[in-house]
């Protein structure tokens, strides 16, 4: 399943910080500052770019556990950058070291999974769920 993966594989993810993307405009706080939902979104990004593209046709990657810590406050207009390193694989399930970082200091830190689907199969199972 995982051929092509091995530890040490690295994605990266950047994005500028607009309103769009801050906490007073999620509504995860009133602060307009970078938003810890788009944080997760960057870092998960990166675990994407650092192993999908490796992955047999038909296959892909879904999240399945996230466990992060915003450290800092970045202020609009700076530049995110976010990156996933593959630390361990288990059969299907993948694990990323994941950063962030802005333009002056790293801004998040933690661990996420995910899980290597056929996305046909997958796809089937979730129109079956929705048909009942």
């Amino acid at each position: 399943m995982s051929g092509e993966l091995f530890v040490g594989m690295v994605g990266e993810y950047e994005a500028a910080v607009t309103a769009e993307r801050t906490a007073q405009h999620l509504g995860s706080g009133t602060a307009a500052v970078f938003a810890t939902p788009e944080l997760v979104r960057l870092m998960e990004r990166a675990a994407v770019r650092a192993v999908d593209p490796f992955l047999p046709e038909g296959q892909h990657t879904v999240g399945i556990h996230v466990d992060v810590r915003h450290l800092a406050a970045t202020p609009l207009g700076m530049q995110v950058r976010g990156r996933a390193e593959l630390v361990h694989i288990d059969g299907r399930r993948v694990t990323f070291r994941v950063e962030a970082f802005d333009e002056v200091e790293k801004i998040g830190e933690g661990t996420h999974q995910r899980m290597i689907i056929d996305l046909k199969r997958f796809e089937e199972r979730v129109n079956k769920k929705r048909n009942g």
